[in-house]
Formats: structure tokens, C-alpha cells, sequence
């Protein structure tokens, strides 16, 4: 057992290890916790659990944060008085533990004044913050049940030609997806059209409509012994938001890893003329290959998508072990390793030079383990944790301390490590590897969308009602032919500055997963390699990052000189730049767009500036490069009063980036 130091990271002596035991032994005395109790009867936690590898899967950011609460209640040397002491602190962060089966689920992202709730609205998404942190508001809101509820919806606004938007129950996208163009338009929430219609087990095909979420078609899948093959990683997107962003999880093999391109029917509900009542429900299938394309990932321009049909398959079991390696090879690796393994995917810790490979393959159904997922980061988890959390990041920003950020992450990643990456052979602990375990339960998670209210006590991590943490995500795929290039050009960047990247690793590194070419026209157009990177966002927008220039130019190394094509549901503005010409079928897209609604009543002024309909796109104001609003051309676009100009990149020449101008990266 090893219990970290706050003031130094070494190992306590057993009378200090006792010492911190005894205060968490009464702690929990003094708690009467249900959810605590059976938990500790279960598992037999008798030592706090940042003391036992195995019992600690569930309590990660205790080792982050226990040492914040010993500087917070000036606690020092730990002797035998300080027990009163530490106990209080554990009593605090366990009475944040007892509720943590539950959560208080994210609310709804559409607000509205009057008394019926239902006009004089605003929407945001599930991080409260727009890339350019606008407001968007509508006219009014409506929750259609049924899909002939949608007809009659779509045809009175049609017939008033009303700006419409798609709305889904926890608006999940980061860019303005959701947003109708005025304050006249209106909103159309699928959050009630949640519904399982058919299942057919002898076809392996489930139909279900599109406010149906990932976690309710699993689990209604799994109930009829169906799994969806290849699926996101987070449970907390609908159906039609995933067909309107072209979500997905990893996978170099079969038909690939985007959900859209296991859809063989849908219906889709879009403006009409007055002969047609103003609205039509198409449906759509491989016979309407054209018009099938374009729905398949559509940005929500080409009218509401009320039903999906998706062709699954029998459960199966498999079998994941992660290894860690040096990343000294991860170039040469990267395109073969996607290949050996069927759900094969990637973490990246650059500072760290190091990378977690996933080896994860179906195995036969007969082979032992009855595995769960349950990945930290989408846990319920206490508010009061969070905000420390957050604060601390805040200050080693504020002090530019990156010492402390590689500490802190280092912290997390063996955090991370310890506890099998969110896995358990059991759904009790996790044991060691391999973990075997059926699909349905290893594919996806996010119990923080369970449970009651419980006044913001545990949150999903990214709650904006509280403080928690705040980021942007930058995600694009870059063909696997060219991403050795990218991989080593971002490793330049880590020879130049060595700590640079140890923020991105506080937020798990860099995801790498793998993607195929689709037949959707504004789906990925060739095999490549996904990768997903999330790093802190601060409060203020004209307030420059720590090595701010280094994550902009690997923006803008994957988007412009690799080719990269964003993520349509992530990402700051600078990546969509130019992005629907990457696109070879783009034009095809936009016949269907014209054909289904040519008065443009679900585009908006953003859709329109990313399908390169107009300009606008590139916000050009003070410190607008901070904020990936545009690329800087003059220092007034970085942050000249705190020394940010705007310079050459480093590795990229083509690349202009707000550096500080005293910078010298050695270490």
C-alpha cells in the first residue's frame, strides 16, 4: 500500500500510512451511508481507497486531490493529533462518495422564461460555451412524441417559412449545430421521441427513432441478444445526433466504425410544398442511394430525422489488454496495429513519451469473464472534487507552472493506469488483464446520466452549472497514408518543448481511433486515424493558455498541412476552415439540400458558413486567435499585453500562433 505525500509524491512511513488509515476508519464510522455501506460490504474497503490498488478504480481523483485538501486545512506533519483532522477531510469527500451511484443528470440545454416553458427561449450545449460563446435563442420550443406530431410541426413552420433547428436531449456538439439563425425560429426537441419500434432478431435489425439515446439502444439491443457492432464511447448521444455529426468509435475493419454506416433505412421528415402540405416524411434506403448518402450525415440541414433503422449483430464477448510502450516507434506503428486488432485504439502522452496500445478482439462466447466499463471521465463525480480540480489547473496556468502540470499528470495517467482505464473483470474491481466481458457492456459508457437530482452534490465532470472543468477539443482524422507525418511532427514539437503537452495529458492524453471511408458524403472519405484532443479552456477569453502557441500549431499542422477533416460535432471554428472542400461528393450533398429544403429553413448562419454557402467563419477581433475564432495575422489577435504575438510556428512555417515572445523552450 502506498499513500502519496502531498508535500513531496514520496511513500509514508507505516505509522503515517496507520495514521491516514485510522482517520478514514473514522470517517466512515461516523457516516451512514447506504450506497457506502454496501459497497464496502461488497468490495471489504477497510483502508482508504487511495491506499488499495484494487478497491481505487472508483475513487481516481482522490490522488489528485487529497493533497489540495491537506494544503486547503493546513494540515502538516501526520501525527496522531492531526486525526480528527484528516478525518474531517475524508468525512467530506465520502459524503460526496455515498451519492456517487447517482447524479444529478445534466439539465435541459433549452432554457425558456414564460410560465409554459415553451417560448422566449435560449440553447446552449451540454458545456454551457458556443466556440464563440454567443447566446442563441429561439422564438420557441416544441417536443414532438410521435412522428406524425413532427409532420404537423414541420408543415405550420414551413408554412410561416420559420428558421427550425434539431435540439437533442443533452445537446452534446460543441459548435453551433443546435443554433437557429434570429430570436424568431424555432426549436424542435426529439427528447421524447425515444423509442424502441421493432426489433427483429432473425434480420438483426432495430428501429428506433432518433431521440433514442446510445445507452437505450444497447440495452434494449442486449435485451434481444443484438449488439450495434462499432459505437461511440460516450452514452449520452442520440441516434440523430450521431447521424448528424457522423460520430463513431474504432475500427479498421468491416464496414468500419461510424455508426451511420450501419443504418439501412430512415425516415426523415422535410419542408413540402402547399400541395404536399407543406411537410413529407421520406424513406430512405440503398434504393434512394443518392438521397441516402446525404441523410446518412447531414449537419441537420436537410430536415428532421424522425426513425432509424440500424443492422445489428448476435452479442459477442471480448478480450482487451492495454500495454504501455515508448513512443519512439508510434509512426511506424500506428496504421499496423489498427489492422491486427479489431476494436484497436490509442492513448497518447507525449510529454510522457508514451502510448497505451488497446489489443482488443472478440473471442469465443464460451470463454470466461463477465467484464464492465465505467471510464472514469464519465463517472458522476463530486462537485466539491471538481472544483478543486479546476482551481488547481487555474492556478498552475496563472503561475505558467508547467512543473506542476507534468506532476499533476502524471498523477492522473497512474491513476488512470491502476485502475484499468475504467474497466472491471467483474463490475467490482479490476484484477489485471485480459478483461473479458460482453460487448454491449464494454463498448460505451456514462453512468453519470443515471440517477436522481441530488443538488449538484456529483455531476458529470463538464457541468457548467458548477465548477468543473472547462475545455476546448480539437479532433480531426488524417489518412492513415500521411499520419506518420503528423505523428512525428507533433514529437518535433515535444523535442523543442517537453512539458508542452503535459496539460493535453490531464485530460488522458491524445485518443487515437480508427476510421474507414464511407459512402455518406460527408462522412470520412478514406481509412484514416481519429485523434481526439481536449485541453484546458479558460473563463476568459482574452486570457492566453500555457504553450498556447504548441496546440495551435498541431491544429494547425493536422488540418492544413495534413489534410485533416474535422470531427462535425467537436472542434473550434479554425478547423472548419475550408473543411467542405476536402469533401469529393460535397456537391451532391448540396443538390440534396436544395431538393429537400431550397428555402433553407434548417440551415443556419453557421451551417451555411461551414458548407461554404457565405463568409464569416473567421471572427476577426482582439485575441480571437486565443480562442480559435480565427488565425492570427497581427499581434492584437493574440494577447500582446501578456507578451503573446503572433509568430511562425515552430515545426510548421506555414503556421501563424499567439507565442509568448520571452519563450525558450529547453528542459
Amino acid at each position: 500500500m502506498v499513500f502519496l505525500s502531498p508535500e513531496k509524491n514520496m511513500k509514508l512511513g507505516i505509522v503515517e500510512e496507520d495514521i491516514i488509515t485510522s482517520a478514514y476508519q473514522a470517517a466512515v464510522g461516523s457516516l451512514n451511508c447506504l450506497d457506502f455501506t454496501s459497497l464496502e460490504n461488497v468490495v471489504g474497503l477497510k483502508h482508504p481507497p487511495i491506499l488499495r490498488d484494487p478497491d481505487g478504480y472508483k475513487y481516481g481523483w482522490y490522488i489528485r486531490i487529497f493533497p489540495k485538501l491537506f494544503k486547503m486545512f493546513k494540515i502538516g506533519t501526520h501525527t496522531a493529533s492531526s486525526i480528527p483532522t484528516i478525518a474531517l477531510v475524508w468525512k467530506l469527500l465520502l459524503l460526496a462518495t455515498c451519492v456517487l451511484v447517482g447524479s444529478s443528470p445534466p439539465e435541459n440545454p433549452i432554457r425558456c422564461t414564460t410560465l409554459n416553458n415553451s417560448s422566449k427561449c435560449t440553447i446552449t450545449n451540454s458545456y454551457g460555451a458556443f466556440p464563440d460563446r454567443t447566446t442563441c435563442y429561439a422564438a420557441d420550443v416544441v417536443y414532438p412524441t410521435t412522428e406524425e406530431e413532427l409532420v404537423s410541426i414541420v408543415a405550420m413552420a414551413t408554412k410561416k417559412r420559420r428558421k427550425m433547428k434539431v435540439a437533442t436531449r443533452f445537446s452534446h456538439s460543441i459548435p453551433k449545430l443546435a443554433c437557429v439563425d434570429g430570436d424568431q425560429g424555432l426549436l424542435i426537441s426529439t427528447e421524447y421521441l425515444n423509442h424502441t419500434l421493432h426489433i427483429n432478431k432473425s434480420s438483426g435489425t432495430m428501429r428506433v427513432e432518433s431521440g433514442v439515446t446510445l445507452m437505450q439502444l444497447i440495452e434494449e439491443a442486449a435485451k434481444a441478444g443484438l449488439v450495434l457492432p462499432y459505437a461511440p464511447y460516450w452514452w449520452g448521444l442520440t441516434i440523430g445526433g450521431i447521424m448528424g455529426t457522423g460520430a463513431h468509435g474504432s475500427t479498421l475493419w468491416g464496414k468500419g466504425s461510424s455508426v451511420h454506416d450501419y443504418v439501412v433505412q430512415l425516415r426523415i421528415v422535410t419542408p413540402a410544398e402547399h400541395a404536399d402540405g407543406y411537410a413529407t416524411v421520406r424513406d430512405l434506403d440503398d434504393y434512394n442511394q443518392l438521397e441516402f448518402n446525404a441523410a446518412k450525415v447531414s449537419l441537420g440541414v436537410l430536415g428532421v430525422i424522425s426513425e432509424v433503422t440500424l443492422k445489428l449483430e448476435p452479442v459477442f464477448k471480448r478480450s482487451i489488454t492495454y500495454i504501455e510502450k515508448n513512443d519512439s516507434d508510434l509512426a511506424e506503428q500506428v496504421s499496423k496495429f489498427g489492422k491486427e486488432h479489431e476494436f484497436a485504439d490509442l492513448i497518447w502522452y507525449p510529454s510522457q513519451r508514451k502510448t497505451i496500445y488497446r489489443m482488443d478482439d472478440r473471442v469465443p462466447y464460451n470463454i470466461s469473464g463477465n467484464a464492465w466499463l465505467d471510464f472514469p471521465g464519465f463517472r458522476s463525480t463530486p462537485s466539491v472534487a471538481l472544483a478543486i480540480l479546476r482551481l488547481t489547473e487555474e492556478v498552475e496556468e496563472s503561475r505558467a507552472d508547467a512543473d506542476a502540470k507534468c506532476r499533476s499528470a502524471k498523477l492522473t495517467t497512474s491513476a488512470l493506469k491502476l485502475s484499468g482505464y475504467g474497466f472491471t473483470n467483474n463490475g467490482i474491481a479490476f484484477t489485471g488483464y485480459p478483461i473479458v466481458g460482453y460487448h454491449n457492456r464494454l463498448q460505451a459508457s456514462g453512468s453519470c446520466l443515471k440517477g436522481p437530482e441530488n443538488a449538484l452534490i456529483t455531476v458529470c465532470p463538464w457541468d457548467h452549472r458548477i465548477k468543473g472543468l472547462f475545455f476546448h477539443q480539437t479532433t480531426f482524422s488524417i489518412g492513415l497514408s500521411k499520419v506518420n507525418g503528423f505523428i512525428r511532427d507533433i514529437q518535433k514539437l515535444v523535442d523543442l518543448a517537453p512539458k508542452s503537452l503535459c496539460g493535453v495529458e490531464l485530460y488522458n492524453g491524445i485518443l487515437m481511433r480508427y476510421v474507414t471511408s464511407s459512402s455518406a458524403f460527408l462522412g470520412k472519405q478514406e481509412d484514416a486515424l481519429d485523434f481526439d484532443i481536449t485541453y484546458y479552456r479558460s473563463k476568459d477569453p482574452l486570457k492566453p493558455r500555457l504553450f498556447q502557441d504548441i496546440l495551435e500549431e498541431i491544429e494547425q499542422i493536422g488540418i492544413f498541412k495534413y489534410g485533416g477533416l474535422p470531427h462535425w460535432g467537436k472542434n473550434r471554428n479554425v478547423a472548419f476552415y475550408g473543411a467542405i472542400d476536402k469533401y469529393e461528393n460535397a456537391v451532391d450533398f448540396m443538390k440534396v439540400r436544395e431538393m429537400y429544403d431550397p428555402l433553407g429553413l434548417f440551415s443556419s448562419e453557421w451551417s451555411d458558413q461551414v458548407l461554404g454557402l457565405k463568409g464569416g467563419l473567421v471572427i476577426v477581433k482582439e485575441g480571437c486567435a486565443l480562442e480559435g475564432l480565427c488565425i492570427c495575422s497581427q499581434d492584437s489577435h493574440c494577447a500582446p499585453h501578456k507578451g503573446y504575438l503572433c509568430q511562425q510556428g515552430k515545426v510548421y512555417e506555414d503556421a501563424k500562433v499567439c507565442a509568448l515572445a520571452t519563450s525558450s523552450y529547453t528542459s
